[in-house]
């Protein structure tokens, strides 16, 4: 009995810290929730091995997009790899503030890095800003989705 409430603890946390994850570039966000369905797969068998499966591939998927991308729409837009590190701090810094600080700060970070380490001006900075921004929340926005809905499925294999 105990045991089943460390468990499922354990999943809850791990599905937890991989939404966190999503956003922080530190954690590996779905790796981190897909250990918290495979916790409840083992543990209590409330989630099918077909869905277990499923999800490795889609965070596998996830995990491969959110290293391209990036790094794809940075470089078509001519952004530095200071615009990337720019937005990355600047949307770390807007969670504090709100869904639209994120936003506002990321971009802000991307255009006050290119301007200050990327040796861009004016347009060209804010076309790069924008590029490295636009690729970092797109990684960030399809961890999230992911992250999430393998907390819904430990959250729904409890009930």
């Amino acid at each position: 009995m105990i045991a089943d409430i460390l468990f499922i603890a354990l999943a809850i946390s791990l599905g937890i810290i991989g939404i966190v994850g999503s956003f922080l570039p530190v954690l590996p966000g779905p790796p981190i929730s897909w250990l918290g369905v495979l916790v409840m797969y083992l543990r209590f068998g409330s989630i099918s091995g077909k869905t277990l499966l499923v999800w490795l591939a889609i965070t596998t998927v996830v995990t491969v997009v959110d290293f391209i991308v990036p790094g794809w729409l940075s470089k078509v837009t001519g952004a530095s790899k200071a615009a990337g590190w720019g937005a990355t701090i600047g949307m770390i810094i807007g969670i504090f503030f709100s869904p639209v600080g994120m936003i506002i700060f990321g971009m802000l970070g991307a255009f006050l890095a290119e301007i200050l380490f990327g040796s861009k001006e004016g347009t060209t900075s804010v076309v790069a800003a924008f590029g490295a921004f636009a690729g970092f929340f797109f990684g960030t926005f399809i961890k999230l989705i992911a992250a999430a809905w393998m907390f819904f499925l430990i959250i729904a294999a409890i009930f």
